[in-house]
């Protein structure tokens, strides 16, 4: 029975004309962390030759390699995603079809960032794990607890991307 959680929060910022980019995720196993705290333990990773799609799954994977690093016994945990990427939450009800379809599109064409799709299932098919999606940039009466925290990594992210111009 699982009774260890982490909640793993992602986002990413991309330069479309440049195709650089910066992930940032935050791992919260403990919930009495406060979010001045929480802000100290981001983690940011520069993507280059990217896209918004692709660095969204970049980012997820990029921080489950990291906690997998740290955590020996992850199979013991559950883990929850909380992602504002509509892609990253319907992926888990697109996996049949993209299987059976062995990644191709209608048109048999090899589709966008297939190794990265073939990755993540790999992944979330050994895992305890479940996606939340998270609405960005809500107003800031209407925000709870999570979008607080999401709100902290999705600052980072941009705020990495603006800096590096």
């Amino acid at each position: 029975m699982v009774n260890k959680r982490i909640e793993l929060f992602t986002d990413s910022s991309v330069n479309p004309q440049t195709k650089i980019g910066f992930a940032a995720y935050l791992q919260r196993d403990d919930k009495s962390i406060s979010l001045e705290a929480l802000r100290n333990i981001i983690k940011i990773k520069k993507f280059e030759n990217s896209s918004s799609t692709k660095l969204e799954l970049q980012s997820f994977l990029w921080a489950l390699d990291e906690i997998k690093e740290q955590k020996k016994d992850i199979l013991d945990y559950e883990i929850v995603v909380y992602t504002d990427c509509q892609n990253i939450i319907s992926l888990k009800t697109r996996k049949e079809r993209l299987e059976k379809n062995n990644y191709h599109s209608s048109t048999g064409k090899l589709i966008s960032n297939y190794d990265l799709y073939i990755k993540f299932y790999e992944e979330i098919d050994k895992l305890d794990i479940s996606f939340v999606k998270v609405k960005g940039h809500k107003k800031t009466i209407l925000k709870d607890e999570i979008d607080n925290i999401f709100n902290l990594v999705d600052k980072a992210s941009r705020n990495a991307l603006r800096v590096y111009k």
